[in-house]
């Protein structure tokens, strides 16, 4: 049996601006180096190869969220020192956990994609204020030979079900 492999790589999604007020807070924000840099990689049924490239859509697609939430929001590098930066609260964000399905696992003409993300607040003073963990979900119908982009559509729908 001759595997396949398939590689999705995410491009810049971009989330409607939210009719939200802002919230009167600055806000500065640390996208660690390996939220940049995730793929999440998987056999499936042990005959298919995914690799899935989220990390540099994810921390813009934050960024662009943050941005429309609070007033003011600086983002920080993973070199970027917090303490050189003026804020009332550094949000962190990082992926606890990433899960998929195509078609072929669940006999549906769909693919899913399940993101866990952990959001760490810390105050200005460094202190983790708060840790929460928001679970997001996009389904996508199949279309197309290989359905790369279904599951790219699956997952820029799980991000914005995380907005």
């Amino acid at each position: 049996m001759v595997a396949c492999s398939s590689t999705v790589t995410m491009q810049m999604p971009t989330i409607p601006e939210p009719r939200v007020e802002k919230i009167p807070v600055d806000v500065a924000v640390r996208i660690p180096e390996q939220f940049y840099n995730f793929v999440h990689t998987e056999d499936v049924l042990g005959k298919d190869k995914w690799t899935i490239e989220l990390g540099n859509s994810n921390a813009n697609f934050f960024s662009q969220l943050f941005d429309y939430m609070f007033d003011s929001v600086v983002i920080l590098g993973p070199g970027d020192d917090a303490r050189d930066y003026q804020f009332d609260a550094l949000i962190e964000p990082s992926i606890e956990g990433f899960e998929f399905s195509i078609p072929s696992q669940t006999q549906a003409a769909a693919f899913s994609v399940w993101i866990r993300y952990r959001m760490n607040v810390f105050d200005s003073l460094g202190n983790r204020a708060s840790s929460f963990t928001i679970s997001a979900y996009g389904k996508s119908q199949k279309e197309g030979i290989t359905g790369t982009d279904s599951l790219k559509r699956a997952a820029v729908l799980a991000m914005r079900d995380a907005a």
